[in-house]
C-alpha cells in the first residue's frame, strides 16, 4: 500500500510555527500516518504539500500553490459534491484515504473550525454506494497462525467482514496451502498483516495493510468480540479464529469512524471447509466460474446462470457458486425449490418481476445502523417491504418454498412507521425540510402552518401596500442578507408612509420594512428554522427505531436473496433446457453418469454444440486422446461443471445425470509462467500436480490436461504414467486425463479401472473434420501436421514435416499412418539409438526437421525477428485453440508478405 505523509518533515518538525489551519492538518496526518488525509475547506477536500502532489497526479487535478506566513507550499483539492470519482481513483491506486470533515458549523465557530477524521476509505472497507458495484462484495480479511497446546503450529484462523453489508465469517484451515485456497475463494480486497509480520499468502490480488500487532493480541481480540457475540469461546472454535475476527472487526470500526461496535454486524458465521465442495484457485480459474480468459463471448459460468433480479440475489448466487454444498439433504432442498419454479412459469415470472423491485436491504441496513441513511434510503426500505406480502402470496402454495415463506418477515411495524413518517418523495438533504410527512407530528404541523400562513401574508402584502400607498411600482421581495423588504423607486419616495423604516439603499430605489412585516418575518424564519430542526430530530428518531430492527431486516434480506438465486437457477434451467440431476446415496461410490452432457458456456457460443455422454465409475481413470481442437478440454470441464452445478442446487445442462456428492474438484488444466514467483510453466504444473496427489480422495474428481508437456518427451511420458498409476492405485479418485502421450493408453490393458476414450475426426485428403464426439478406445491419429496446416504454417514447413514423419515411420504416403506408427512406437520403445521407435528421439528428430524447414525459407531477417518476438511474448498456455489459430494466421500473414 502506498503511504503519503501530509507535510514534508521540515514543515512537520516546525508545526507549531505554521498557521493554525495547517497545524490542524498536520496533527490529523500524524494521527493517521498510513493514510492520505483530505481536509475539508468549505466545499472542497484539500490536500497540502506532498499529499497534494499525489492527489494532483492520481486524480488529474490542478496542483496550485498556497501562500501564508510560512511561505508557499503545494495544494490540490477535489469538490466534495463530486468526490466519489476522485476517491475511487485514490483507492484503486492503493491509498487509504482519511476524510477530515468540518464537525462544527463555520458560522458558529469562534476561530478555527473544528475538523476530525470521520471516515477512512480503504479498498476492503468501502461502503459508499458510488464506489461499490451493485451486487458485489468487498471484504477485508485477516489470517492468524494457530499455536497448538504443545507450542507447535496447528493451522490458521481466517476471518473476513464486508463493511457495507455487515456480513462476517470465520473459519480454520490446516495448512498454508489451504489459506491460499480460502483467500482465493473469498477474494478479499484487503488483507491485514500484523506490523512487520510476513504475509502467509504473498502475491495475491488484494492489498496488504500493516496494522498494529496489538489488534491480534488474544485479550484485545476477545474483548472486541465480546461486544458482538455473547460467548466468543463458544461461538468461535479456537484462539486463532478469535484473534483473526477481532482484528478485522477492530479495523472495520476504525475505518467507519466508530468508537464502538458496528451494530449491523450482528451475525458472525463459522464455516468449515469440510461442509462445502472445495475449489482452489486453479479450479476457479480453469473452470472459468467467474473469469473468462478466452477471446470468445467473454461469458463465465456465473454470467450464464445469473438471471437474478436484485443485488441481494446476485451476491447470494456468487456465494453459492464459490461454496457448493456437500450435504445431500441441503442440495435436494434447493433442487426441490428449483424444480417447483421450473414447473410453474407464472410464479417464476411473477417472482422475478417482484424481486426486481427489491433494493439492497443489506447495504440499506448498514447505512441505517451507521446513522448514514437519508430519507430516500428509508423510502427504499419501505418499497422493498411493500413487496413482501406479494412474495408470500406467490409462494404460499409451493411446499418446497415453505421455509422461505415462513421466513418472509413483513416487518409491518417498520413499514408502517416509515410510511406514516417519511414523505413519499423526500429531498436528499435532511436539514432543509420536506422530509417528514404532514400529520405525523402535531408540533411540526403547527410550525409549518405558521410558516405557510406567514408566506401567504407576505405574498398578499404587495397588493395591499400598493392600494394603501398609491405607489403602483411598489414591490415586495426577499434576499438572504436583508430578509423581506418593500422596494420603492426613487421618484415615488415622497409617497412612502411614516411607518416604513429604511432597510437598504440602492442606486435607483430604497428598501423598507414595516413593524408588521418584521414581525411576520420573525415568525416565518423562526417557524421554518424550528421546523427544519424538529424534522431532523424526528427523522433521527425514526431512523433509530428502524435501526433497532437491523437483525430482522438482515434476516429478510437473506431470504429474499435466496429466493432470487433459486429463481435465477430456474430461469437458467428453463431457457437452457437443463435437467434435474439425481444424487447418489452416500454409500455409493463416486460414479458419474451423464447422458447428453453439455458445457454451459460453450454451448451458448456455438450454433450446434455436440453433447456427450459420461460413464465413470468411482475411482475410474479415463485416458482421453485425440487431436487438438477436437473437444477434449471442453469435455472434461463440462463434466466437472455439471457435478459442481448439481452441488450448488442447480439443474444441469444434460439430458440426464446421476451424480455423486464430491468433496473436491481438482484441475490441472493449462498453466503459464509465474515470472514474479520465479516459476516456469513446468514448475507451476508440477506444484499443482503435487497438491492433487497429496489431497485427492475417493470422493474427488480430478481433471488432468497434458501433464508432463513442459519437459522432454521421455520425462513427460514417465511423469504422466506414474501419475496415472498413483491416482488409480493409491488415491482411487475419479479422473479424466487428456493427453497426447499415446503410450498411456496401454494402461487400460494393465489396470481394471483405467479405460480409454477418444475424440474422433474424419479426413478427406488434407482436410480434417473434428466430430467433437467422445467414443471408447484410443485415438487412431493425432493430426498434428494437419492442425499446423490449418493454423497457417507455411506449406514448405508442413511438407517438410510430412517427409520427416514419413522417414521415421517408413511410409510417406499417409501422415495418419505415420501417426499410427508413432503411436505404436510410443507404446513399445526399443533403444536410445532407434529413432524410428523411440518417442523421445522421434520428437527430437521432428523438432529438428521443422527447424530446418523453417531455416530453408528465404525471409527478411527483420521480419523473422519481429515474428519471433511476438511468438516469445505469447502466453500460449492460457490461449484457446481459436485464439491460437487467429494469432498464427496473423503471424503467417506477416511472413507471406515477404
Amino acid at each position: 500500500m502506498t503511504a503519503v505523509t501530509g507535510l514534508p518533515p521540515t514543515m512537520a518538525d516546525r508545526k507549531d510555527d505554521v498557521t493554525p489551519m495547517l497545524s490542524q492538518y498536520v496533527e490529523l496526518c500524524e494521527q493517521h500516518p498510513d493514510a492520505l488525509v483530505l481536509f475539508q475547506v468549505g466545499d472542497f477536500y484539500e490536500a497540502f504539500c506532498e499529499a497534494a502532489e499525489e492527489v494532483a497526479r492520481v486524480c488529474e487535478v490542478t496542483l496550485t500553490q498556497r501562500e501564508d506566513s510560512t511561505g508557499e507550499y503545494p495544494m490540490a483539492g477535489i469538490p466534495i459534491d463530486n468526490a466519489a470519482s476522485y476517491l475511487e481513483r485514490l483507492v484503486e491506486a492503493d491509498y487509504r484515504v482519511a476524510l477530515a470533515d468540518q464537525v462544527e458549523d463555520a458560522e458558529e465557530a469562534s476561530g478555527l473550525v473544528d475538523r476530525a477524521v470521520t471516515r477512512v476509505i480503504t479498498p476492503g472497507t468501502v461502503v459508499e454506494d458510488e464506489l461499490l458495484a451493485a451486487g458485489s462484495t468487498t471484504y477485508v480479511a485477516s489470517v492468524v497462525e494457530r499455536d497448538a497446546a504443545n507450542g507447535e503450529r496447528d493451522g490458521y484462523g481466517i476471518a473476513a467482514v464486508d463493511a457495507s453489508t455487515g456480513e462476517c465469517f470465520v473459519t480454520t484451515v490446516p495448512t498454508r496451502g489451504d489459506v491460499r485456497e480460502e483467500l482465493d475463494r473469498i477474494q478479499p480486497n484487503e488483507l491485514l498483516v500484523a506490523g512487520d509480520a510476513p504475509t502467509v499468502a504473498p502475491d495475491g490480488d488484494w492489498m496488504e495493510s500493516a496494522v498494529d500487532a496489538e489488534l491480534f493480541e488474544p485479550t484485545v481480540a476477545r474483548d472486541r468480540l465480546a461486544e458482538y457475540v455473547a460467548d466468543p469461546d463458544r461461538r468461535l472454535d479456537n484462539d486463532a479464529e478469535q484473534r483473526a475476527c477481532g482484528a478485522v472487526l477492530a479495523y472495520a470500526e476504525y475505518t467507519q469512524g466508530d468508537d464502538g461496535p458496528l451494530e449491523y454486524v450482528s451475525r458472525i458465521r463459522r464455516h468449515d471447509q469440510r461442509d462445502q465442495l472445495r475449489l482452489d484457485a486453479a479450479a476457479l480459474r480453469s473452470l472459468e466460474l467467474f473469469d473468462n480468459r478466452g477471446p470468445g463471448s467473454g461469458e463465465t459460468v456465473f454470467d450464464v446462470l445469473d438471471e437474478t433480479a436484485s443485488a441481494l440475489g446476485r451476491r447470494c448466487l456468487d456465494r453459492w457458486l464459490r461454496r457448493p454444498l456437500v450435504d445431500r439433504a441441503a442440495i435436494e432442498d434447493r433442487l426441490d425449490a428449483v424444480d417447483a419454479l421450473v414447473d410453474d412459469g407464472v410464479v417464476r415470472s411473477d417472482l422475478s418481476d417482484l424481486l426486481a423491485e427489491a433494493y439492497d436491504l443489506e447495504r440499506l441496513a448498514g447505512r441505517v445502523s451507521r446513522e448514514r441513511a437519508n430519507a430516500r434510503d428509508l423510502r427504499a426500505l419501505h418499497a422493498t417491504l411493500s413487496i413482501v406480502p406479494e412474495l408470500k402470496e406467490r409462494i404460499a402454495d409451493i411446499p418446497a418454498l415453505s421455509d422461505h415463506h415462513a421466513r418472509l418477515d413483513e416487518l409491518r411495524d417498520v413499514a408502517t412507521l416509515i410510511d406514516e413518517a417519511i414523505s413519499p418523495e423526500p429531498p436528499m438533504e435532511l436539514t432543509e425540510g420536506g422530509v417528514i410527512k404532514q400529520s405525523f407530528d402535531d408540533e411540526l404541523d403547527a410550525l409549518r402552518t405558521t410558516e405557510q400562513e406567514g408566506r401567504e401574508w407576505v405574498a398578499d402584502l404587495e397588493a395591499t401596500e400598493r392600494e394603501r400607498t398609491g405607489i403602483d411600482s411598489l414591490s415586495v421581495g426577499h434576499n438572504q442578507v436583508h430578509g423581506y423588504y418593500i422596494e420603492v423607486t426613487n421618484p415615488n419616495l415622497d409617497q412612502v408612509p411614516d411607518d416604513y423604516t429604511r432597510r437598504q439603499t440602492l442606486k435607483n430605489a430604497e428598501r423598507f420594512y414595516t413593524p408588521e412585516l418584521k414581525e411576520r418575518e420573525d415568525e416565518i424564519f423562526g417557524a421554518a428554522e424550528r421546523a427544519d430542526s424538529l424534522e431532523y430530530e424526528l427523522f433521527c428518531e425514526v431512523r433509530e427505531t428502524v435501526a433497532a430492527e437491523t437483525d430482522r431486516i438482515q434476516a429478510l434480506a437473506t431470504t429474499i436473496a435466496e429466493l432470487d438465486a433459486l429463481c435465477s437457477f430456474s430461469i437458467a434451467a428453463t431457457e437452457g433446457d437443463y435437467v434435474r440431476p439425481e444424487l447418489r446415496a452416500a454409500s455409493d461410490d463416486a460414479h458419474i453418469s451423464i447422458h447428453g452432457g453439455r458445457h454451459p458456456v460453450v454451448e451458448t457460443t456455438q450454433a450446434e454444440f455436440v453433447p456427450n455422454d459420461t460413464d465413470l465409475a468411482g475411482g475410474d481413470v479415463a485416458i482421453i486422446t485425440g487431436p487438438n481442437m477436437s473437444g477434449k478440454s471442453t469435455y472434461m470441464r463440462q463434466v466437472a461443471l455439471i457435478c459442481l452445478l448439481a452441488q450448488t442446487g442447480s439443474f444441469v445442462p444434460a439430458e440426464a445425470a446421476t451424480l455423486p456428492v464430491l468433496d473436491r474438484i481438482f484441475t490441472r488444466v493449462g498453466a503459464s509462467d509465474d515470472i514474479a514467483g520465479g516459476q516456469s510453466t513446468f514448475m507451476r504444473e508440477m506444484s499443482e500436480l503435487t497438491e492433487i496427489l497429496h489431497d485427492a480422495t475417493d470422493r474427488s474428481l480430478v481433471l488432468l490436461d497434458e501433464v508432463g508437456r513442459g519437459t522432454s518427451t521421455a520425462d513427460g511420458l514417465a511423469i504422466a504414467q506414474a501419475t496415472t498409476e498413483f491416482i488409480h492405485d493409491e488415491l482411487d479418485a475419479t479422473t479424466l486425463f487428456a493427453t497426447h502421450y499415446h503410450g498411456l493408453t496401454d494402461l487400460a490393458d494393465e489396470r481394471e479401472g483405467v479405460h480409454n476414450l477418444h475424440f474422433a475426426a474424419t479426413r478427406e485428403g488434407d482436410d480434417v473434420t473434428f466430430l467433437h464426439r467422445v467414443a471408447p478406445g484410443a485415438s487412431s491419429a493425432s493430426y498434428g501436421i494437419e492442425v499446423a496446416r490449418m493454423a497457417g504454417v507455411p506449406t514448405p514447413v508442413v511438407d517438410r514435416a510430412r517427409d520427416v514423419v514419413a522417414t521415421m515411420t517408413g511410409d510417406a504416403s499417409d501422415s495418419s499412418v505415420a501417426d499410427n506408427a508413432t503411436d505404436a512406437a510410443d507404446s513399445h520403445p526399443t533403444s536410445d539409438n532407434d529413432t524410428a521407435t523411440d518417442p523421445a528421439a522421434s520428437a527430437a528428430a521432428a523438432d529438428d526437421a521443422l527447424a530446418d524447414a523453417l531455416a530453408e525459407q528465404t525471409l527478411d531477417p527483420e521480419t523473422v525477428a519481429a515474428v519471433a518476438a511476438e511468438l516469445q511474448a505469447l502466453d500460449i498456455a492460457t490461449m484457446t485453440p481459436l485464439e491460437a489459430l487467429n494469432t498464427l494466421d496473423s503471424l503467417r500473414s506477416q511472413l507471406d508478405e515477404e
